[in-house]
């Protein structure tokens, strides 16, 4: 909301809001009103399954034995319903206030927020279901190996399969997350600190981990030719038309301020990026 107040152009997002911990009804009253207070700019996404840390905390949020409750992509659909912004109760229910009566629905009402969804799926499982819901797709730099070991194999299949399920009236927005560090506009010693991030997170892109085979991209690190040599020549990146910058976790103010100017000033616009007029 803060940011709203702040900004006029930039889209607002979160990838990705784990629903699990969340009300269907009362986030998607916060969604709205963010979206309201910003102008329509809000791009919301979306996460199941079992929490983060539940056995630490979900008996803290939970009445009840949370363990029986569908976190699940059903609580996913029902944020969506409420979203939709459907009167409650039937043709009759009316609520009665002082010197007001009007039909019952989730306040505010942000047309055309369901349709901003995004779910964060990184296996066939949920993909599908993101194409068979109408959900928009966040595909990141973290994919299930399912039948290969190749992480961009996998993620074009996991485009593939979304494009295929979902609906021909429903435009299929995919929008693809890489870990992008240009260091045009570095001084040497930082420069040299993100190599170091990068090859030791390199290990990880080797082999697939785990029961679920989870696959890792490479970090893109370099100057800004490098980094659009390997967007290039990265097939997946080939397959859609929103390319997600991933910023490091670890990195301080003055680095993200520096990765975000060398991205906007010579990565984007080589790739076709203009900023939108004021």
């Amino acid at each position: 909301a803060a940011a709203g107040q702040r900004t006029r152009r930039i889209q607002l997002g979160t990838a990705v809001i784990p629903i699990g911990y969340e009300s269907p009804f009362r986030l998607a009253e916060d969604l709205s009103l963010a979206d309201v207070l910003s102008g329509g700019r809000l791009q919301v996404g979306l996460s199941a399954g079992t929490p983060p840390h539940a056995e630490l905390l979900a008996d803290l949020v939970f009445d009840g034995d949370w363990r029986g409750f569908d976190l699940s992509y059903g609580r996913i659909a029902r944020l969506r319903d409420n979203l939709l912004g459907g009167r409650l109760g039937d043709a009759d229910t009316v609520i009665q206030s002082p010197g007001n009566g009007q039909r019952p629905r989730l306040q505010p009402h942000a047309p055309g927020l369901a349709d901003r969804l995004w779910y964060g799926g990184g296996s066939l499982r949920s993909v599908r279901w993101t194409g068979e819901n109408g959900l928009n797709l966040l595909s990141g730099n973290i994919v299930s190996g399912e039948g290969t070991d190749d992480f961009v194999t996998a993620q074009r299949t996991l485009i593939r399969e979304y494009r295929r399920l979902i609906g021909a009236d429903r435009p299929a927005r995919v929008a693809l997350g890489r870990v992008v560090v240009p260091f045009d506009s570095a001084d040497r010693a930082t420069r040299e600190c993100y190599r170091v991030y990068a090859a030791a997170r390199h290990e990880r892109t080797l082999r697939p981990h785990g029961e679920r085979r989870t696959l890792f991209a490479p970090d893109l690190v370099g100057d800004a030719q490098r980094i659009l040599d390997g967007l290039r020549a990265d097939a997946a990146v080939g397959e859609v038309t929103e390319l997600r910058v991933e910023l490091p976790y670890e990195f301080d103010r003055r680095d993200y301020e520096q990765v975000l100017h060398d991205v906007a000033h010579t990565v984007a616009p080589a790739l076709g990026w203009r900023p939108p007029p004021a």
